[in-house]
This record gives structure tokens, C-alpha cells and sequence, in this order.
């Protein structure tokens, strides 16, 4: 009896086991196949590739933290040639330093998956991924692994596919948060005042402060050091 609980026992702790390994996803972009449904296009390749793949595709600058976007509407551009995107309504794509980092297909009514889950099954066994989707919002779902994530949405009557390189979205934030430290320094040495004396031309730099209150008749303002010494002014000899 002893034995067969034992047995028992070991069974279930094996079957937790796979459990707990289909509910996670450690796999990276870089260990994603090709899928046919994905026609060509793959997280990294470069926007020359894209250009090559889709030659009517037209690319903006790169922003401040190096991004750029950009999309393509095969239902709607006629110079687009649709033999080799059927079923697809728009793709839009974003790079990062001229690499593809956010891909989003839009497939109309006539892809052969219908269904949010019809999907997922399908793009996992294409993908070759596990079974660790979780629900998101209404009617879609959500995959997170090593360093991405995809979502499925159904949109329009069609499904919605979006893969995100995460390791990218994590260095945008970063350099838009070194952006706003920087910014935020200049405007607190910009906001900074150099007090000056008019009747002795004396000024007072940042963290010297005169040893008695300047007359109001005499008390001026200067943005910079520079400032104050072009207009003729000199550093107060207890500041120097």
C-alpha cells in the first residue's frame, strides 16, 4: 500500500513538473524559426531587408532614441504585389537602430485561422512554441518568454499578431529616461541665478552667497557667470 502511494506520489510530482514547464516560455528571438504565416518577415532583419522583401516600403527618420516606424496596407496600395501576402490586411513595423524590434500583422476575414485560439494553436506549432499563453483583454491572448512577447487579438473579423522584442522596448525606455535626466539638469542650471552688485560690480557665483542682503536699488540678476563677467562684473573675492 505504502508502494503504491510512493508510485502515486511520484506521478503526480512528474506530471506538476511538465505542467509547470508548458505553463513558461523561455525560449529568445533568436531561436525562432521562419513560418510561412510571418511571409518573409523576422524580428532583427534590416530595414535594406524589408526593402528588398516589400521595395515599395518607405521609411521616416530615426527619432531622438533611434526608433522609426513605418507600415504597408497590401489591401489598399495596388503597388504592392499581393500574390506573396494573401490574406493579410496591414503590417506595421518598428525599428531600432535600423533593426526590426515590433512586428504587427493585420490579417483580413480570409486567413485560415478565424479565431483567437485557432491562432495560437496554429502560430505555436509554426513557432514551435509552448502552451504558456495566458488570456488578454476580451477576446485575445498573450505569450511572454525569454526576451519577447506576442499578443493575438481579433480585429476587424480577422486576427491581429504582434511580436515585441522586449530587450529593445527595455532600451528605448532606458534612453528616453537618460533624456529626461538630462533635460532635467540643464533646466535646474538654467534655473540657477548669479546675484551681482551694480555699485561695486561684484558678483556672486552659484553657492557663494554675499555677506550681507544686496540693496534692491543695486541688486541684479545674471543667468551665467559668463554673463555677468561679459557685462564687467567680477567674482566677489570671498568666492574665488
Amino acid at each position: 500500500m505504502r508502494i503504491k502511494s510512493l508510485a502515486l506520489l511520484l506521478i503526480l510530482c512528474c506530471a506538476i513538473g511538465v505542467f509547470g514547464q508548458d505553463n513558461k516560455c523561455s525560449l529568445k528571438l533568436s531561436e525562432l524559426p521562419d513560418a510561412p504565416e510571418l511571409f518573409g518577415f523576422r524580428m532583427g532583419m534590416s530595414t535594406a531587408q524589408l526593402k528588398l522583401r516589400v521595395p515599395q516600403v518607405a521609411f521616416g527618420r530615426n527619432d531622438d532614441f533611434g526608433v522609426s516606424k513605418t507600415s504597408i496596407s497590401p489591401d489598399f496600395d495596388r503597388e504592392i504585389a499581393k500574390a506573396g501576402l494573401a490574406g493579410v490586411r496591414t503590417i506595421s513595423f518598428d525599428f531600432l537602430d535600423g533593426r526590426l524590434t515590433s512586428l504587427w500583422l493585420g490579417y483580413d476575414g480570409s486567413f485560415k485561422w478565424k479565431t483567437a485560439p485557432e491562432f495560437v494553436n496554429g502560430i505555436s506549432q509554426s513557432l514551435h512554441l509552448p502552451h504558456a499563453w495566458t488570456q488578454w483583454k476580451v477576446r485575445g491572448q498573450q505569450l511572454r518568454c525569454a526576451d519577447f512577447q506576442m499578443t493575438v487579438l481579433i480585429v476587424a473579423e480577422g486576427p491581429s499578431f504582434h511580436i515585441i522584442d522586449e530587450a529593445a522596448a527595455q532600451m528605448v525606455a532606458a534612453r528616453r529616461e537618460a533624456k529626461e535626466e538630462q533635460h532635467s539638469g540643464l533646466e535646474e542650471g538654467e534655473s540657477t541665478e548669479i546675484v551681482a552688485d551694480s555699485r561695486t560690480k561684484v558678483y556672486y557665483p552659484e553657492g557663494c552667497k554675499p555677506a550681507q542682503e544686496i540693496n534692491p536699488k543695486v541688486h541684479l540678476v545674471f543667468k551665467t557667470k559668463e554673463e555677468a563677467e561679459k557685462a564687467g562684473y567680477k567674482p566677489a573675492k570671498n568666492c574665488q
